[in-house]
């Protein structure tokens, strides 16, 4: 891909949108999606638009590559939901990457029709599909988690998980089921399971099914990130890769913060941008994918514990600069709390979906997610629609699985999951499965790159309310962050439309407009879904 230069003079911009510009630090959702919002709402000329992003490509964690010779990899997958309605804002004006005559908005939608989840085999222990119709709560984790639901954000601080609920809770089917489906772990945030507990209360009766779940016709960066970028292209936006923001000058005084001046690095050069108080700075502070290292069939990814590159630097930089600014030290100084590892499965023919299909009774594309209750590594799998990639050979699969522990002995290949080859990971799933007479042929016939990534979950750490900088801190005139790590009253973060909405506040705020950001969805005061969570929860 070419990427132009930041050759346009301040006279061109000037002609096209009066002389104020924008700069979005990274190409992650958020800031691909402040971008096209700067152009549908904000009436900017794209060649005022310029993202800086330090990688080689764009998409930030929304991520996905390869090829059938040597193998494909996603680091990871995101699901949807019915009340996604900064997405679906979004989409419903970027042409789709299979059909430019329909938006990607329908194109989700359509696939959804057809391609709808209904989970036969969620929780899987001893080789056997698990009867997941009782949740497995006792009386005191019902009463437990209305508790968590009623008590407020601030009496909860950086309270635990586990330090909420009683051990036998995490023994529950509900447990199993809810942390594999949104990656909790004990250690995390209460605040934010009570978060992802009211946002997504209207999904409790369909928890076991999960026939609420939405997904992409292809990988998220098939189908979001790349019509997203081609429209923005179209519109004369500049996408610079390998260009690292190492700092952003910002002038605090006691009624307002402005950007003035940010730096950067770009193939070995150094390069400073002065700003007015008419150009908007959107950064893009933190990574949840940030460092991550890749293994193989026969290697084994090494856990990279020193940061590199600016996701973390730069806002480690900015926190200091304001005390609204966040603290990022919250998020990113426990990776044995944050890691976990995917791995990511090419193969020349359809045997394991043919084992998983017949195992689980669903088709690949339809059957959800199976989680291997008894694993030590709590094992995940899916099968995706093929073909999962856009221009994927028919005669090629792939399917992905993670494992949530991964620094815990395999029940099978004895030692942790961060220390195995993909080969090693693959046997030991395929033995929880009891599918170990192909474990010679489908080595034989599969790609497999793993993916350990360290701050994956750092998200859900325990946090205070100030750990995170508001989208646009009080008193900021041109600068706002977006993303993950960005404070959104209410939302849920490891979600495509929590980075959405944060583009929508960012925008909309920074340039006042009358447009309003979608409007959020509380079933939790909804009395009919209050009353079919209470039923499931007490399903025996």
């Amino acid at each position: 891909m070419n990427t132009p230069s930041l050759s346009l003079t301040r006279s061109d911009v000037q002609i096209a949108t009066g002389g104020r510009r924008a700069y979005l630090v990274g190409s992650g959702i958020a800031a691909l999606a402040a971008a096209a919002y700067l152009i549908k709402e904000g009436g900017f000329a794209g060649s005022a638009i310029t993202l800086l992003e330090e990688a080689q490509d764009y998409g930030g964690s929304l991520d996905a590559k390869g090829n059938p010779r040597d193998g494909y990899v996603m680091r990871g997958g995101r699901m949807f939901e019915e009340k996604f309605n900064c997405t679906y804002d979004l989409l419903s004006f970027i042409p789709s990457i299979s059909d430019p005559a329909r938006t990607a908005k329908e194109e989700l939608m359509t696939f959804h029709q057809e391609f709808f989840w209904n989970d036969k085999a969620r929780l899987v222990a001893g080789g056997e599909i698990v009867d997941v119709s009782d949740l497995g709560f006792g009386e005191k984790d019902r009463m437990d988690l209305v508790a968590l639901c009623a008590t407020p954000e601030a009496a909860l601080g950086t309270k635990t998980i586990e330090g909420w609920f009683r051990t036998e809770f995490f023994e529950s089917n509900f447990w199993f089921i809810w942390c594999t489906t949104f990656a909790f772990e004990p250690w995390h945030s209460a605040v934010e399971f009570k978060r992802y507990c009211l946002r997504f209360s209207h999904l409790f009766a369909t928890i076991d099914t999960m026939a609420g779940i939405y997904r992409t016709q292809f990988n998220q960066y098939d189908a979001m990130v790349r019509p997203i970028v081609s429209w923005l292209q179209a519109h004369g936006v500049r996408l610079e890769l390998g260009a690292e923001v190492t700092d952003i000058d910002i002038d605090v005084g006691r009624h307002a913060k402005t950007a003035t001046r940010l730096h950067y690095t770009q193939a070995e050069q150094q390069h400073t941008i002065e700003l007015t108080e008419q150009d908007l700075v959107f950064v893009t502070n933190g990574s949840m994918t940030a460092d991550t290292s890749y293994g193989s069939k026969d290697t084994v990814p090494v856990l990279k514990t020193e940061k590199t590159g600016s996701a973390w630097t730069l806002w480690q930089r900015l926190a200091v600069k304001a005390d609204d600014f966040g603290h990022p030290s919250a998020f990113d100084l426990d990776i044995t709390r944050t890691k976990w590892e995917s791995f990511t499965v090419t193969a020349d023919d359809s045997t394991f979906f043919d084992l998983l299909e017949a195992f689980s009774g669903s088709e690949a594309g339809k059957g959800g997610l199976v989680t291997i209750k008894d694993s030590n590594w709590l094992l995940t799998v899916v099968l995706n629609h093929q073909p999962h990639f856009h221009q994927q050979p028919k005669d090629v699969w792939v399917w992905w699985g993670y494992g949530l522990f991964p620094d815990r002995p395999g029940n099978y290949v004895r030692k942790p999951m961060s220390e195995c080859t993909g080969a090693e990971i693959v046997t030991e799933l395929l033995a929880h499965l009891r599918f170990s007479d192909s474990t010679v042929h489908i080595l034989e016939t599969s790609r497999i790159v793993t993916a350990m990534m360290p701050y994956i979950t750092s998200q859900f750490m325990p946090r205070t309310g100030t750990d995170r900088p508001k989208v646009i801190p009080k008193g900021a005139r041109n600068l706002a962050f977006i993303g993950q790590y960005c404070e959104i009253p209410d939302d849920v973060v490891f979600t495509v439309e929590y980075s959405v909405r944060s583009a929508q506040t960012a925008v909309f705020g920074l340039l006042d407009l009358d447009r309003k950001v979608s409007p959020f969805y509380k079933g939790q005061h909804d009395p009919r879904v209050l009353l079919d969570a209470w039923k499931v929860m007490h399903r025996k």
